[in-house]
């Protein structure tokens, strides 16, 4: 039967199928899945000591500009959001400002990174779950274990409406930020073992040091998923102002957080103490020791716990943020149609999501039987490939942003899309030519297997944008069709934007 002839109930529900829900989430709904994708407990239990130890004392001066740089970007890039509303927010902004080759390009890359990144939590959820769950109750169960549950209850979460994620991610994440802000107050009132120093926000401690460029490498990295904010935009409460809010509460908020609480570490060990710690072999357990000594035994063992939650909340709005760019990508006929169904009953993308789990489940499993390391075998060189590969697809759409503003203006003014995007855009390319040519500290690894390792990203890359010429040229109708699902405010322009099948 054609939707034509359809009865009105089969239409409707048809085209449920074939899109999101839209006003679900709130401003602090998407807030919550950006923040929780950055992970907080987990960059200052980790990012923030491994930054002391290979950057030295200005971590926290190198990660508040960071913030800067993502802030400019992010200025452009909701402006965006008010003409441009897509599920593959990446895929569509590039699209439009620069081509649809160029855009394929990018979603070949973001997705990959997305999926590369999904599964690293999984194996992180799984190591840590492992040794937590041991050290503290006694439960001895292998860390596959472990990864399979997360796996269920990500894929149970995935398929229900995704305000209900939003609401556990809610949970997690003010636990997170409530045993942090312990250790602050406790580290303040007791003072610390130096004198106060603003010494890590210095022009030397932060630009000038001998290994700054890993400051940058793990302050670009502390920021993952920011720009998930333009993915929920079709499911937002009115999107023109809930995502650009969304996007630049989350960013100053994490700034200051991160900056804040790399500095406490600073004041609980002191200056010179931080570096003799973090270079020590006890680093991996500092900052939950720190904790204990100065907050008390159950501050410590809350941290424990919070550090599988974290993960566990990280991997959820990473998973959701993923499961939109498949949808829309379905959606598009660029992956298989039936990915861009959602369910008729909750409108969330549910095969998509369906289908992410079954990916992360087949890998876990692989790793489970060839016994690989949940941490070293599995989840640090996933991580190390997905955050290349997703801060080049935030470099190039920083790019595009300036590019679709320079011809059109659409009423912004001159800082808001030009200035300030392209001031983002030299950040981002900076950041990721540090992270390349600095691979061996993300990965922890030595030798050929980095440079096999940063291969997808040029490879997916070129490989979109071939297709997307070939595209061009041999299926014009479709190829101009591409995009056009995207709902867009300005009618004026959409039907010469469009019929120009760029």
């Amino acid at each position: 039967m054609t939707t034509a002839s359809a009865p009105p109930e089969e239409t409707r529900q048809s085209a449920r199928q074939g899109s999101l829900a839209s006003g679900r989430l709130g401003t602090w709904d998407i807030v919550f899945f950006v923040i929780s994708a950055a992970a907080p407990l987990t960059v200052i239990l980790s990012g923030a000591v491994t930054s002391f130890r290979m950057g030295g004392i200005g971590a926290p001066g190198a990660i508040l500009f960071c913030a800067v740089v993502l802030i400019f970007f992010a200025l452009g890039f909701t402006a965006m959001s008010k003409s441009v509303r897509n599920a593959g927010a990446f895929y569509a902004y590039v699209s439009r400002g620069i081509g649809k080759p160029f855009g394929l390009g990018v979603s070949s890359v973001t997705v990959f990174a997305y999926i590369s990144l999904v599964i690293s939590f999984y194996g992180f959820i799984g190591f840590f779950a492992q040794f937590t769950f041991l050290e503290l109750f006694g439960l001895d169960l292998p860390w596959g274990v472990w990864s399979l549950l997360a796996v269920a209850i990500v894929a149970f979460l995935g398929y229900r409406k995704v305000d209900v994620g939003a609401k556990v991610l809610a949970v997690l994440l003010t636990l997170e930020v409530a045993i942090l802000l312990v250790l602050a107050v406790a580290a303040l009132a007791d003072g610390g073992p130096e004198p106060w120093s603003l010494a890590s926000f210095s022009i030397d401690n932060v630009f000038l040091a001998p290994a700054a460029g890993t400051l940058f490498i793990i302050g670009f990295g502390a920021y993952l998923g920011f720009e998930s904010t333009a993915i929920y935009t079709e499911e937002a409460k009115r999107p023109e102002r809930t995502i650009p809010r969304a996007t630049i509460i989350a960013i100053a908020f994490l700034g200051l957080f991160y900056a804040f609480t790399f500095w406490i570490l600073t004041v609980a060990f002191g200056v010179d103490g931080v570096i003799e710690m973090a270079r020590s072999d006890a680093f991996e357990t500092m900052v939950i020791e720190g904790t204990g000594r100065l907050a008390g035994a159950w501050a410590a063992f809350a941290m424990k716990i919070l550090i599988v939650t974290s993960f566990f909340a990280c991997v959820l709005a990473f998973h959701n943020a993923c499961t939109r760019y498949l949808f829309s990508l379905g959606r598009e006929g660029l992956l298989p149609r039936v990915l861009g169904r959602s369910s008729a009953r909750s409108q969330s993308p549910a095969v998509a999501s369906l289908t992410l789990s079954a990916i992360c489940a087949v890998v876990v499993v692989i790793a489970i039987l060839v016994q690989a390391d949940p941490f070293l075998g599995l989840a640090l060189w996933t991580y190390a490939t997905g955050v290349q590969g997703l801060v080049f697809a935030q470099a190039f759409t920083a790019i595009a942003v300036v590019w679709y503003f320079a011809r059109d203006r659409r009423g912004f003014s001159v800082w808001r899309v030009i200035v300030a995007p392209a001031l983002g855009a030299l950040g981002l390319i900076a950041g990721y030519i540090l992270i390349v040519t600095n691979f061996e500290v993300v990965t922890g690894l030595e030798g050929p297997i980095n440079q096999l390792l940063l291969l997808p990203t040029p490879g997916l890359f070129i490989g979109g944008l071939v297709v997307g010429l070939v595209l061009k040229a041999r299926k014009p109708e479709y190829y101009a069709g591409l995009t056009q699902t995207i709902p867009v405010q300005d009618a004026e322009e959409e039907p010469a934007r469009l019929g120009s099948g760029n």
